[in-house]
């Protein structure tokens, strides 16, 4: 099971149990995060709804296709922010989707690039991921100035890539290399 520290954060992989503190941090975060994430049907936030998504996390990542991270501060349940490793494709592939989310109230801190830095240690370390790929909007400027800062380069632009908040959107592709394969 993973499980690493920053100087600020606790990161661990997502388990069952953990159902409760993801429903709280997404609701707590619906309207920060609508604009960036697909709309959510009715019944999204039940209990029910997220005991069951969890349970679909933790068989992923048993499968070895993905790996979904929480971050919180150390001793504290509540979690601060998410990181997902997706669409894990070995062979002659070796790469993975990025997607991250920071709570609302830890926005500018510099929190989310302290955990995906040592996250991504981890990926290109530990997993031998060849290739993490990350796309934002266009006009997200938040989260095209953390990957450049991560290291990630811009790699194409996708006309109409992700159908986001009830509308198809451009997204800015991008990869970093791991730098053992470089």
């Amino acid at each position: 099971m993973f499980h690493t520290a920053t100087l600020r954060t606790t990161i661990t992989a997502v388990q069952q149990g953990d159902n409760t503190a993801l429903r709280a941090y997404y609701l707590s975060n619906a309207s920060h995060l609508a604009p960036f994430e697909p709309a959510r049907p009715d019944g999204y936030h039940t209990q029910v709804a997220w005991e069951e998504r969890v349970a679909g996390l933790v068989a992923e990542m048993d499968r070895g296709a993905a790996l979904y991270l929480i971050a919180r501060e150390p001793g504290r349940p509540e979690i601060l922010g998410v990181c997902n490793f997706t669409n894990l494709v070995r062979g002659p592939f070796q790469a993975c989707n990025l997607g991250y989310s920071i709570d609302h109230a830890a926005e500018g801190q510099g929190l989310m690039f302290e955990i995906l830095g040592a996250v991504l240690q981890h990926v290109f370390e530990d997993m031998d991921v060849h290739r993490v790929m990350a796309n934002h909007l266009p006009d997200n400027e938040r989260s095209a100035q953390l990957l450049a800062r991560l290291g990630f380069e811009r790699e194409g632009y996708a006309r109409s890539y992700l159908k986001i908040a009830g509308v198809w959107r451009d997204h800015v592709l991008t990869s970093k290399i791991n730098p053992a394969h470089e």
